[in-house]
């Protein structure tokens, strides 16, 4: 038996135990140790689901994690018993015409752990063990805490959304780059800035704590826009001083602001989703913005865990709070808590999870 962490309806999440099978051919089976609670699980259980998409029957949440491998089934690879992985939450079909193109995430067929895009949904990770393909596990070093591999998925999300910024506006490097929202993929596409060796990093938010973050993560400059809004609009001059925007909030106030302070000819990488809001077209036309949609991640998964094991982003500073997953409706209310929580983790079955 293994115990999940399930939402049968909003604001309705139960710890239950289920059996669980060993791995078959091409699979292994996981010891789950962290998983990090993300914006869409929060969305799927406050709001019952993200835009269009609704939560219609009970779901495994969880789209985050890494732990160790116990077993492993038939023509697994050379993974064994005792390797720590990485968990790839993202399993497309191979055979449909994007994934022909080697563009997987928009992949017809795409199975996402802990979606509920499709019926039936996908189940998620937060689990003690989980069946997964081998193919979907990439090795960590014991000097690695899993806490931090259990980061690989949301720094993979940043690595797709720099590279579509870059394929657009050039190297970041000596750039001005303006990052709205202060959460945790703004955090990771910050210290992804820095490292890509933009100029000036200036990064907003409505909370303190998450600004606070934002500085160690490598920000130049960071403004509390609910009470120093008037500190941006020396950005806003001449039409506009910042080249690049990592917009990672999905609010409309900060989508105008955003605007307001890109350069004409300035690119806006559009990280963060929610449902509609309104698209100011006149400023977007009227300045020849280039406005990039990023979805999710392919190949980027294997870099965002060489980075981590390298050290070269400190993803362990943005995880404020672990949690005992018995204790996931406390959680849930400390990762919605902004004043106080950047990255919440949970923990699973005893396992090794400190950063």
């Amino acid at each position: 038996m293994t115990r999940v962490c399930r939402l049968h309806a909003q604001n309705d999440l139960r710890i239950e135990t289920e059996p669980f099978t060993g791995p078959g051919p091409g699979e292994v089976l996981v010891a789950v140790s962290a998983g990090g609670i993300c914006g869409s699980d929060m969305h799927y259980l406050q709001d019952g689901g993200i835009g269009t998409i609704r939560v219609r029957e009970p779901i495994i949440l969880g789209h985050e994690a890494a732990g160790t491998v116990v077993a492993v089934g038939p023509d697994a690879g050379d993974l064994a018993p005792g390797d720590r992985v990485a968990l790839n939450p993202s399993q497309p079909c191979g055979a449909c015409r994007f994934c022909a193109e080697e563009q997987e995430r928009h992949c017809l067929n795409m199975r996402f752990k802990g979606s509920a895009m499709r019926l039936p949904h996908e189940q998620g990770m937060f689990r003690d063990r989980l069946v997964i393909r081998a193919a979907q596990c990439i090795k960590v070093g014991a000097e690695v805490s899993l806490s931090a591999a259990a980061c690989a998925e949301p720094l993979s999300v940043c690595l797709h959304a720099l590279n579509r910024a870059e394929a657009v506006a050039g190297p970041l490097a000596g750039k001005r780059v303006l990052v709205t929202g202060a959460g945790p993929i703004g955090a990771l596409c910050t210290a992804l800035a820095a490292r890509r060796g933009a100029a000036e990093i200036v990064v907003t938010d409505l909370q303190d704590r998450t600004l606070g973050i934002a500085r160690e993560m490598g920000a130049t400059r960071t403004v509390n826009v609910a009470t120093n809004a008037d500190d941006m609009a020396c950005y806003e001059a001449e039409k506009g001083q910042i080249d690049v925007v990592f917009e990672c909030s999905a609010a409309a106030p900060a989508l105008r602001m955003a605007l307001a302070c890109l350069r004409p000819l300035g690119t806006l990488a559009q990280v963060g989703v929610a449902g509609e809001i309104p698209l100011p077209l006149n400023v977007l036309v009227g300045k020849e913005i280039h406005f990039v949609g990023c979805q999710r991640f392919d190949a980027e998964f294997p870099e965002a865990v060489a980075l981590i094991a390298s050290g070269t982003i400190p993803v362990e500073r943005m995880v404020t709070g672990v949690y005992p997953v018995e204790q996931a409706a406390e959680a849930f209310a400390a990762a919605a808590d902004r004043s106080r929580s950047v990255k919440v983790q949970l923990a699973f079955d005893g396992s090794e999870v400190s950063a």
